[in-house]
């Protein structure tokens, strides 16, 4: 059914081309995003859910 749509669109092949491309373009930019952050803000972002609420990294605890 939807194939005799298809096949009355101009240039629907480029359509697959695009989405592929921008699929490739976006999990390699998430693949060299991943590997350039940094290590001390992994550790962060890691250890926030077992730190206290009044307690900030790096300041000192108001006790």
């Amino acid at each position: 059914m939807f194939k005799y749509y298809f096949e009355q669109i101009h240039n629907v092949a480029i359509w697959p081309i695009i989405s592929l491309s921008i699929f490739f373009v976006f999990f390699v930019g998430l693949i060299v995003y991943v590997w350039k952050i940094k290590k001390p803000y992994i550790h962060h972002m890691q250890d926030m859910p077992l730190q206290d609420d009044n307690h900030m990294p790096n300041q000192p605890s108001k006790s």
